[in-house]
């Protein structure tokens, strides 16, 4: 079902929700009910002065029923949807359940991005004495220090007769052992509880500009003006409470303006509608770089994308700096990403657009069509290496279950990739065995 084939049912849920009769909002547009009642049912189409007309007395813009949803919330009910299991039939109509019920998608949306947020925190919560020196380090002062004062003590308790002497210094010791130990807990608390607000949990930095990028759909229309801001619009952003994560979103904020004033979004948003989702054309028109293009495409409104897309952008080591979701294909935030991905073969070869179909790994493989890049950040001297970044923009294969096509087999990464014979694996994975019993190696 389109958009516009549904304008009737948001148009009598927008009644209904400003108190409105059916019989009161025809006599105000001067037609019959009856008229009416066919175009709230999707029997009759709608549109020119009626439409106007209707939009006024309900009060709303006429492209809030005609266009209903916006892609961002469409997409946020799709990827709930994914993680829920629904069949493909459930899925086609996500469109029609948000223009039809905008109040109860955004509730379910905001669910289950919370959700999603606080399985996250509890990862990284899980693996932080792994991955986090400094929390490493601290315990091990702690129990240092503990095992230091069992120790005297249990000197001066085993030992009956201890000379006075060295019983005044055990007992300097104790007392000493006992001052750093009551200092270094009270670092090591304060280290755990470092927001201000003891009952609100924070994941990372890089998890708080990842809330912060999703919350505005990756698009921020005061950056499409000459005079903006990155700096200010990260230090007065809501969703970011530490200063990492504001000089974080700083930084991408600065890349999204500068992109902006090299692809500005009329002339961008008109070439798009005419040459499509073709990064090498657009970059052809416009004399700019594949990783400019990609970066501009991922910053741009859902509403002036033909359809889904996403971004994800590493740095030589390999770790993920930048990432806009796709629903259906899994980036791992806390484990490494599977070495197969066009990301990193880029890497390998600088400067050399690469073009592939993946098929991600699961209980029901989806297909994806990635473009890929490796470019250089800076201009380096002689003898200097060039500092790479890698960029992969990812669509959605329209046919999913027509002929199958060649497409190369990746995962997301080792720990839970179903794909048992796979040269590039690095580690036993937890997912049950049977999914995959392929040994091509990852390649179809």
């Amino acid at each position: 079902m389109t958009r516009d084939s549904i304008t009737g049912s948001r148009i009598r849920e927008r009644r209904l929700m400003v108190g409105l009769r059916q019989t009161e909002l025809a006599r105000q547009a001067e037609i019959s009910a009856s008229y009416l009642n066919l175009i709230e049912h999707n029997r009759r189409p709608i549109g020119g002065k009626l439409l106007v007309t209707i939009a006024r007395i309900l009060a709303v813009e006429p492209s809030v029923l005609t266009e209903g949803a916006q892609a961002a919330l469409i997409s946020g009910l799709r990827e709930a949807a994914i993680d829920a299991g629904i069949d493909t039939a459930e899925l086609d109509r996500a469109e029609e359940f948000a223009g039809r019920f905008s109040g109860w998608a955004e509730a379910l949306v905001a669910g289950h991005r919370r959700v999603a947020s606080l399985e996250r925190i509890v990862e990284t919560l899980s693996d932080r004495l792994t991955h986090d020196p400094q929390l490493a380090a601290s315990l091990h002062e702690v129990l240092s220090t503990a095992a230091a004062i069992r120790s005297t003590a249990s000197i001066l308790v085993e030992i009956d007769e201890v000379d006075a002497d060295w019983r005044d210094r055990f007992h300097r010791n104790l007392n000493q052992d006992s001052r750093r130990l009551a200092e270094s807990s009270k670092a090591l608390l304060a280290y755990l509880d470092e927001s201000p607000d003891a009952g609100k949990a924070r994941g990372t930095p890089q998890e708080e500009v990842d809330a912060f990028l999703t919350a505005h759909a990756y698009h921020f229309p005061e950056l499409e003006q000459a005079d903006a801001d990155p700096k200010l619009l990260a230090q007065h952003a809501p969703e970011l409470t530490t200063d990492a994560a504001r000089q974080i979103a700083a930084v991408i904020l600065t890349q999204i303006a500068e992109d902006a004033r090299t692809l500005p979004i009329a002339p961008f948003r008109a070439a798009l509608g005419r040459v499509g989702l073709q990064p090498a054309a657009l970059g052809r028109e416009f004399a700019c770089d594949l990783p400019t293009v990609f970066r501009r495409l991922a910053a741009m409104p859902p509403e002036a994308l033909p359809g889904e897309l996403g971004l994800v952008v590493c740095d030589a080591s390999g770790s993920i700096l930048f990432r806009r979701a796709m629903a259906g294909f899994v980036v791992p935030r806390f484990a490494a990403s599977c070495p197969l991905w066009p990301l990193f073969t880029a890497l390998a070869r600088p400067m050399m657009p690469i073009r592939r179909r993946v098929e991600q790994a699961g209980s029901s493989p989806t297909r994806f069509d990635c473009w890929a890049i490796a470019w250089p950040q800076q201009v380096t001297d002689f003898n200097a290496d060039p500092l790479l970044r890698s960029y992969m923009l990812i669509l959605p294969v329209a046919d999913q279950g027509g002929a199958a096509q060649s497409a190369h087999k990746v995962g997301s990464s080792c720990r839970v990739c179903p794909r048992e014979a796979c040269s590039a694996r690095r580690e036993p994975s937890v997912m049950a065995k049977g999914f995959d019993t392929e040994s091509d190696a990852g390649l179809s």
